[in-house]
Parts: C-alpha cells; sequence; structure tokens
C-alpha cells in the first residue's frame, strides 16, 4: 500500500502500526510518519490493511477506525475482500463516503493475474462484471 501510494504521488501520510519496529522502518522507507495508533491524525483518505473486520476472524464485527476518524475522511478503502461489505465499509457507505472495497481489489488482482497467465486483458466491461459478481 505505501508503496503503490508514494507512486502515486501522495507525499504525506502515516503508517500505524502496533510494532514500532516494523512500522518505523516502512514509514521511513516510504517517507511517510510512523504512529503507533490513530491518536490525533485526521486525513481524507483511510486504509484498513489489517484483518480487523475480516469474516471469521476476532474482530469481524468492529470497524478499524473510530467513527469520527471516518466520519472527517472523505474516502475509505478497506482492503479486507470477505466479507465483501465489511462494517468499516458499511458505516462509510451510509455517511456517504466514497469507499473502495476488498472485493474490488480482489478483482483486479484476479484481471492482472489472468493478463500475466494468458497475456490477454479482459475489457472493463468483462472487469466490471466480475467485480460485481466478487460482490455476491
Amino acid at each position: 500500500m505505501a508503496c503503490a501510494l508514494k507512486d502515486a504521488g501522495f507525499t504525506r501520510g502515516y503508517i500505524v502500526a502496533i510494532d514500532e519496529a516494523s512500522g518505523k522502518q516502512l514509514a521511513e522507507l516510504y517517507g511517510y510518519e510512523w504512529r503507533p495508533d490513530t491518536d490525533g491524525i485526521e486525513a481524507d483518505l483511510l486504509i484498513n490493511a489489517t484483518p480487523i473486520g475480516m469474516a471469521g476472524g476476532n474482530d469481524a464485527d468492529k470497524l478499524s477506525y473510530s467513527e469520527q476518524e471516518v466520519d472527517k475522511a472523505s474516502v475509505i478503502f478497506d482492503v479486507v475482500a470477505l466479507p465483501p461489505v465489511t462494517p468499516l465499509i458499511r458505516y462509510a457507505r451510509e455517511r456517504g463516503k466514497t469507499v473502495i472495497t476488498g472485493s474490488e481489489v480482489f478483482a483486479i488482482q484476479a484481471v492482472e493475474q489472468f493478463v500475466l497467465y494468458t497475456g490477454i486483458r479482459p475489457d472493463d466491461v468483462l472487469f466490471q462484471k466480475a467485480a460485481a459478481w466478487s460482490r455476491l
């Protein structure tokens, strides 16, 4: 995530990680700031790359960010693919936020894997159908 954001031109960001050593190392690698938690952070884009909200996990029914943090953001990105609508995505949609779901990411990864295997890129209509199907 951090690499992709940096490559996309995001110059400011936070790496929030419980493990200080790996969190600081990742933040330093990409020029972001490490934090042990989200206290005091306000961001327009929030990304959950943890198992919080994942089906079958201990935190399946929890939000990965506080309601206040989500309320202040514009875009919510949850990498968790199952369930297709996590508690974070549900909460964000209810508040009219732009969301990117893990199931959408899963579909994008499937397309890229298909291209690597076959050398053929499916058209956008087929991709949209696959993405919709992945949310069933």
